[in-house]
């Protein structure tokens, strides 16, 4: 483990060497090869990556992808994991998974069905507030623009979108944890207080 700590994996990243000795984030955990893990924390990777913990968990020379920095090594990541977590919220929408607009999320929310709420980080508060208290103990995903999250979707002006409990749910979710350590997107909504 690069980092030294003990995580679950849905919480880490694992990386390999290329054949040139760059490490690698393999994001979906498909990549052979022998893998270092590290936590899926921005600070954690600009760790590994700035004193050499990665070569030290190959056991031999590792460097960074040509012209990366460990700020750009990890921003990278970043933006790994966001395309990660918007083709899930797409994949999401295909199975059906997805209750997508104000109206569908409300009744998702008060019908039990869903497992989290997404929200336009653009939204307006009124909305927000009034499905964050519905979706409450839920987790609440603020991640993207209406934009984003509207291209991802393959549908315009999506602000709210309810996640149907199941599989799809679950996949977006682990995506969103892992992002988190990055930026914070998740939160989980409370009676009394509107998402973030």
């Amino acid at each position: 483990m690069a980092s030294g700590e003990a995580r679950s994996p849905e919480t880490m990243i694992r990386f390999v060497l290329d054949p040139q000795g760059r490490v690698t984030p393999d994001l979906a955990g498909d990549l052979p090869g022998r893998g270092a893990w590290t936590s899926a924390r921005r600070e954690a990777i600009v760790k590994a990556a700035a004193k050499g913990l990665f070569a030290r968990a190959f056991r031999r020379p590792a460097v960074l992808p040509d012209g990366q920095g460990p700020e750009d090594f990890a921003a990278a990541i970043e933006a790994g994991l966001e395309a990660r977590l918007l083709a899930a919220l797409g994949l999401a929408r295909r199975a059906g998974a997805l209750a997508v607009g104000f109206d569908q999320a409300r009744a998702a929310l008060k019908e039990g069905r869903a497992a989290a709420l997404a929200t336009a980080t653009d939204a307006g508060e009124d909305g927000a507030e009034k499905l964050a208290r519905l979706a409450r103990g839920l987790p609440v995903l603020r991640a993207f623009d209406a934009a984003a999250q509207s291209a991802a979707l393959g549908k315009d002006g999506v602000v709210y979108a309810a996640l149907l409990s199941g599989p799809a749910a679950a996949r977006v979710l682990r995506e969103a944890r892992r992002l988190d350590g990055f930026r914070p997107v998740l939160c989980v909504a409370t009676q009394d207080a509107p998402a973030p």
